[in-house]
């Protein structure tokens, strides 16, 4: 359990990165809760990958790629509520708001992704979970 924790906090460090890059190259161009919402989506998806792969060692499927989105909703919505608290009501520069906000959503955003990934565990064990792969489905095509 602590091991799976501290893989999640690396992965979130990094996503963070991707995140926090995406945000600032969009901001220049467009206003900064656009710029908020199409950097989480595309970190979003790196942190799928991420999370199956280096957190929870298990191979992507529609399934828990279609699902992931949601263990991502309880941040999305405290990033989105807080990100103009940070900057209209608290003052923080717009670059900067959104690495204090984000730490705000960690907790919750690790139960529900733990979660989701987590759930099936025991079909994918056994091997028999019925469910495509990300890959399988790739390569029929």
């Amino acid at each position: 359990m602590l091991g799976r924790l501290l893989r999640f906090a690396a992965v979130g460090v990094l996503n963070t990165g991707i995140y926090y890059g995406c945000y600032l190259a969009l901001h220049a161009a467009i206003p900064y809760v656009l710029a908020h919402v199409l950097a989480t989506a595309i970190a979003m998806v790196c942190s799928y990958f991420l999370n199956c792969y280096v957190t929870f060692n298990r191979a992507p499927s529609w399934r828990t790629f279609l699902l992931f989105p949601l263990s991502n909703l309880a941040n999305v919505v405290v990033t989105t509520a807080g990100l103009p608290v940070a900057v209209d009501v608290l003052g923080l520069d717009e670059r900067i708001a959104p690495l204090p906000v984000a730490v705000l959503a960690i907790p919750i955003t690790y139960l529900v992704t733990a979660t989701v990934m987590s759930d099936g565990d025991q079909r994918a064990r056994s091997g028999s979970n019925g469910a495509p792969t990300l890959r399988s489905a790739a390569s029929a095509s």
